[in-house]
């Protein structure tokens, strides 16, 4: 009987089909083509240190390595997730051994947005004196997440999720190498290509398991039933805390915005699809209610809390409907920030203000002493007066203006609101001239 513990493991297939060379690298053009950045870098004769930055499965690491070949230099590589201070000195040790053998070494350090602000301060040093070139890689926006200090003595790249097409490029590729013997329909192709959602590595994972499901049901043709029956397709990705969680949240509140209710639809579901949680999805509806519509439409306040309470009640999936037809109103609804933009200019100014009194005849008089006082002397009750309005009255402080921070926008319920505003500042005139 054959030792299988003395059998090398089988390299994934995502490791099997990792690049040798920068030419095998699929996607990216935007950096790699001719007389592109990367592509100039590699040419340039030297590394210099820096950021790799974009979603899961687009290269990162593949790069990485590419970069320690075409300069030959040492390759150390570190994971944030698992890697402390201690890991980053013995890594700054090893590249001493080997500089001290004539090599330069690259340091590689995977999701560095993982690092805190000290461990990261642990590399400046050496990436300043040239002992090692950095090389970091990161899903989360690196001017958010790495220091500034670090930042600046590296180059940033944006990489790319792989487009179909070069998914597509990907798996001509493994079938070449390794899958000579099986055969892929167009909607298996392409249902495969869906879920991999620009990811090389999870593609190349998903073909993995559908030959060995092949393999198990000794079966050469891959179509889309097969694939249905025989694998668990997870949801496609989507970052929960990440950029492109807050990315499709701005989409989303945009979408609203700009009065598009199959966009908002779109990436309201996208958001669903990939395991957003649908009660933070409902207070952000609620929130572009009172942002963007205001008093135009009061009915899209009541309706996105009610959107919100009907999925409490219901739960998902039949709760999610009720956020959809939310998310739909809003997006057709008329239009107003006036609201919003009236409470931040009042905020700002009251922060930046002195402590102002409240006028005398504005102020209660609960107690004997109050009135001697003259608390509410002179105060006039409004539902006494009329039209239910005392014109001319004030009731901001003394000596502050009317500083005009609400103003009603043309649309919806707020031409209503323009209208009789305008209309007790007539009274108001004709008070003061009386």
């Amino acid at each position: 009987m054959a030792d299988l513990f003395a059998q090398d493991p089988v390299p994934p297939l995502a490791e099997a089909l990792r690049p040798k060379t920068l030419d095998e690298v699929i996607g990216q053009s935007h950096l790699l083509g001719e007389g592109k950045p990367l592509r100039l870098a590699f040419q340039s004769g030297k590394p210099h240190s820096m950021i790799f930055w974009g979603p899961p499965g687009v290269g990162k690491t593949t790069l990485a390595r590419l970069t320690a070949t075409a300069f030959k230099c040492e390759f150390i590589a570190l994971s944030a997730v698992f890697s402390g201070v201690k890991d980053i000195r013995g890594a700054m040790e090893q590249a001493e051994q080997n500089l001290a053998q004539g090599k330069h070494t690259i340091l590689f350090v995977d999701e560095i947005h993982r690092f805190n602000k000290s461990q990261q301060d642990a590399l400046l040093p050496y990436a300043e004196n040239g002992l090692v070139t950095f090389i970091g890689a990161t899903t989360e926006n690196p001017s958010f997440e790495v220091n500034s200090a670090l930042l600046s003595r590296a180059q940033v790249y944006v990489l790319k999720s792989l487009t179909d097409d070069e998914l597509k490029l990907l798996l001509k590729r493994a079938h070449e190498k390794v899958f000579q013997e099986l055969e892929f329909d167009d909607l298996a192709v392409e249902t495969i290509v869906g879920y991999a959602d620009g990811d090389a590595r999870r593609f190349l994972n998903l073909l993995e398991q559908c030959a060995r499901a092949a393999g198990a049901s000794g079966i050469t043709r891959i179509d889309a039933e097969f694939i249905g029956n025989a694998l668990t397709l997870n949801s496609r990705r989507f970052d929960k805390g990440g950029d492109n969680f807050y990315d499709q949240i701005s989409a989303l509140h945009k979408s609203v915005r700009g009065s598009n209710p199959d966009a908002a639809l779109y990436w309201l579901t996208r958001m669903l699809d990939g395991g957003a949680d649908p009660r933070y999805l409902a207070r952000r509806i609620i929130r572009m209610a009172w942002e963007d519509i205001g008093l135009a439409d009061p009915r899209a306040m009541q309706i996105a809390n009610d959107a919100a309470n009907t999925f409490e009640r219901l739960g998902s999936p039949e709760g999610e409907l009720a956020l959809g037809q939310a998310v739909i109103y809003l997006a057709v609804a008329a239009k107003s920030n006036a609201g919003y933009m009236a409470y931040n200019q009042a905020r700002a100014f009251v922060k930046d203000d002195k402590s102002r009194e409240v006028p005398v005849h504005l102020r209660n008089a609960p107690t004997k002493l109050m009135k001697e006082l003259g608390y509410g002397h002179e105060y006039r009750y409004a539902h006494d007066e009329p039209n239910a309005y005392a014109a001319g009255e004030t009731y901001l402080p003394d000596g502050m203006k009317e500083p005009g921070w609400y103003q009603p926008v043309p649309r919806g319920l707020e031409i209503k609101i323009a209208e009789k505003l305008a209309h007790l500042r007539k009274l108001d005139q004709e008070a003061g001239n009386s």
